[in-house]
Formats: C-alpha cells, sequence, structure tokens
C-alpha cells in the first residue's frame, strides 16, 4: 500500500471581512461583517490619518484579508481611500444606498454602512476607485 500525499491547503483570495464605510466630512462610520454578512462590529473615527489608521488596526482583528467598500471615494473618502490602497489593501467604490431603503430604514450612518459592507457581499459593489494620483488628477489641480 503506497503512501498518498496530503492535499495542498487551498488558498482563498476572497475576503473573510468586509467593512463598509459612510464617510462625511469630519467622522466616517465604519461596519465590519463577516463573509456571509455576520455583523462583527462598528467603529466612529475621525477622517484624518490617525482615524484610517486605527480603522486598519481595527479591521485587522476580525480577518486577515479584509475587503473596504467605501460610500464617496472621491469626495469625503478620498483621503480614506488612498491610505487604504496604500496600505495593499482592497477598497470598492459604494453608491449612496437608495431613497426607498432610507426612508424605511431611517438616516442613520451605522446603516448606510452595513449597506455598504452588504452591497458588496451581494456583488453589487465591485467598482475599483480611481487612485487620485494619476497623470489626469494633476492636470485637474492646475
Amino acid at each position: 500500500m503506497s503512501a498518498t500525499p496530503a492535499p495542498e491547503p487551498e488558498t482563498s483570495t476572497r475576503p473573510d471581512v468586509v467593512v463598509g464605510v459612510d464617510t462625511h466630512k469630519h467622522t466616517h462610520m465604519a461596519v465590519a461583517l463577516s463573509a456571509n454578512g455576520g455583523w462583527l462590529g462598528s467603529l466612529k473615527l475621525d477622517a484624518k490619518r490617525s482615524g484610517y489608521q486605527e480603522l486598519i488596526r481595527w479591521a485587522a482583528q476580525f480577518g486577515t484579508s479584509p475587503v473596504f467598500a467605501v460610500e464617496g471615494t472621491g469626495c469625503y473618502g478620498a483621503g480614506l481611500c488612498r491610505t487604504l490602497q496604500t496600505a495593499g489593501l482592497e477598497v470598492v467604490e459604494v453608491n449612496r444606498p437608495d431613497r426607498s431603503t432610507r426612508r424605511r430604514l431611517g438616516k442613520d450612518d451605522t446603516i448606510d454602512a452595513e449597506s455598504a459592507a452588504r452591497s458588496y457581499i451581494a456583488g453589487k459593489a465591485t467598482v475599483i476607485p480611481k487612485a487620485g494620483d494619476d497623470l489626469v488628477e494633476m492636470i485637474r489641480m492646475l
């Protein structure tokens, strides 16, 4: 009887945690969900570099392969988006929740952040945001 080699462990490129972020001028709200949609936690952070680093550390406690579903990557979330991309983390852009959902559930930053994460899980949010450091951005500044 010959011994068969043990199968190699599969490495998955799928995220093990999805962090939805609702962005605003001074603060952002983040909600972490497991890959299957289970609630892991929420965090309110300052919209500045120290808050972004806090978000990265906070997300790391839930898994090793996070994806960040961020609203407003071209406006209030632009700094956060650049920081996450520079750190080598996956970021996708999310549209605002539709008005019927907001009317039904009310306007709440936590609900909006959770909705962002759930839109990624549902496959609705797949757009990779612009880096903001390309030649076009430099010309736009002029």
